[in-house]
């Protein structure tokens, strides 16, 4: 089948393999979305008069019947699924099949495919951010009075508690959601209507095609809505960077405090494999992949960021390369707190180790403290204590940490206000959620 460029000539084969790289293997995952805009655009088309009734109905029809076709593939010669899906429409419509692609350009189709699909992904690494902060928070409940040693410079320094510990990711993640949903509204706007950048001559709807489909809003500016491939990305990767990087502090935290020399947690036998020589070995391997999937997120960004450096105004074929590393992002964020939920949530405390790892000299701040309490300055405190460290005895890290009430400390950890901020945000998600299936499943039935 032709493509949608085709010119009196055929291009070179070594361009061909080069120009179209790996991109219609992974529009695989576009091709729902290809076919939801085709139908709104095709709803649209309706509605300006270009497409009668009859015409709709018979694009639709295809277009959901495409989904299911087992034998529907996107070949290299197609370069893409836009042309895949126009070739597939040609070949069963003849020149109705042609008509899909009025008013509209590859560059804002793939545009809007990729927000889609980042919507979609989003959601879901929402849904299981809140399940591992969750997972977190349980964890927190029920082990917020197992002191342990808290540390600065990997080297012990006060008191702690395994809840104090756990809740402080917990805290981190609702932040990093924050990020998210700031990103997930970036991406949240229909490009749809800005062709290659510059609009068309027929009087379109935009509004109508960008309700059609879920989003919060058309995006405005048909200029931007190109110069804007690459930055939302780069927003949306740069957010999951920042879950990633706490991801892997709670994994670099868990390979430590499980080891032998520690043995503050448990870490489910079930995640840790073996030595292919060692018969003793038991692995973190789960978290040591946790840990290097941050650098991995982080590097898609980066390599985004590379790409659309210094690009000149309107679509560049430079932005066919940011679509990789956007969906190696997402994929690797979402299966990475997945299992870092399942991890956290078969984690045990070892309460004796935690315990006998509070040794008389993390009690070297309280013990200064005490002595400001009956009038002494702090800096004389400080050197007092400092200078007759060995007389400092162990007294109940229960009771030290228990007594700490102030806001956010061991003993008024915020669990409460931690629970209800995730039951607000699981209930605004779902009701989101809720609406753009609602959406597609009056366009194309997809859920």
């Amino acid at each position: 089948m032709a493509k949608l460029w085709q010119k009196d000539y055929d291009v070179n084969k070594e361009t061909e393999r080069f120009t179209v790289g790996n991109d219609y293997l992974l529009d695989k995952s576009l091709l729902k979305w290809d076919v939801a805009g085709s139908i709104a655009h095709a709803s649209m088309l309706k509605k300006a008069g270009i497409l009668m009734n009859e015409e709709f109905s018979k694009l639709k029809k295809e277009l959901k019947g495409m989904l299911n076709d087992k034998d529907f593939e996107i070949r290299q010669s197609d370069e893409d699924v836009h042309t895949a899906v126009e070739n597939y429409l040609t070949k069963k419509l003849g020149n109705l099949g042609k008509k899909i692609h009025t008013a509209r350009s590859r560059n804002e189709q793939v545009l809007l495919d990729i927000r889609l699909y980042t919507k979609e992904m989003l959601f879901g690494i929402a849904e299981n951010l809140l399940k591992l902060a969750e997972a977190l928070l349980d964890f927190s409940q029920k082990n917020k009075n197992i002191a342990m040693p808290g540390y600065t410079h990997t080297q012990k320094a006060m008191p702690s508690s395994a809840g104090l510990w756990s809740c402080a990711f917990l805290e981190s993640l609702l932040d990093d959601l924050v990020l998210l949903k700031t990103a997930f509204s970036l991406n949240d706007q229909c490009p749809l209507g800005s062709a290659a950048g510059y609009g068309v001559s027929i009087n379109i709807d935009r509004e109508y095609v960008s309700g059609l489909l879920g989003f919060e809003k058309v995006q405005n500016n048909v200029l931007y809505a190109q110069n804007s491939r690459g930055k939302i990305e780069s927003v949306v990767l740069s957010a999951l960077t920042q879950i990633m990087l706490d991801s892997g502090k709670l994994a670099t935290d868990l390979i430590i405090f499980s080891t032998p020399e520690f043995g503050y947690f448990e870490l489910p036998k079930e995640f840790c494999t073996g030595s292919s020589i060692m018969p003793q070995k038991k692995n973190p391997d789960v978290l040591e992949l946790a840990r290097a999937n941050a650098s991995v997120v982080e590097s898609c960004m980066f390599r985004v960021n590379g790409i659309i450096k210094n690009l000149i105004s309107g679509y560049n074929r430079d932005l066919q390369l940011t679509k990789e590393p956007l969906m190696k992002g997402l994929e690797t964020t979402n299966d990475t707190i997945k299992m870092m939920e399942l991890v956290v949530k078969g984690l045990k405390v070892n309460k004796d180790r935690c315990l006998a790892a509070c040794a008389p000299d993390i009690f070297a701040t309280d013990k200064a403290l005490e002595l400001v309490k009956k009038g002494m300055p702090f800096r004389d405190a400080y050197k007092e204590v400092g200078l007759n460290l060995e007389r400092l005895r162990s007294i109940d890290p229960t009771k030290n940490i228990m007594a700490k009430k102030h806001i956010g400390a061991t003993g008024n950890l915020g669990l409460e206000k931690a629970k209800k901020a995730i039951e607000k945000e699981k209930i605004e998600l779902s009701k989101e959620k809720s609406s753009f299936e609602e959406k597609m499943q009056n366009l194309v039935k997809f859920y």
